[in-house]
């Protein structure tokens, strides 16, 4: 199924802005971030389609995956 990831701030580093990759059926939240080399425990806030999810949540084909680091500051 093809699913658009967009990555944001740091997660862009070394990687994409935004890309439509090709995924199985069943894929989750998490397996993208794993497949990205993104620690899980780095991500602040994922979209699906502008509407919070979960690295739980299962992907649907034509999905949009938003995928934002934690965020520091002060």
């Amino acid at each position: 199924m093809l699913i658009t990831v967009k990555l944001f701030a740091t997660f862009r580093e070394n990687r994409f802005k935004e890309a439509r990759r090709e995924y199985p059926p069943g894929t989750t939240v998490a397996d993208v971030a794993t497949e990205l080399e993104i620690d899980h425990g780095l991500i602040g806030m994922i979209f699906i389609h502008g509407r919070a999810a979960e690295l739980d949540r299962v992907l649907d084909e034509g999905d949009v995956l938003a995928l934002f680091p934690l965020l520091g500051g002060g």
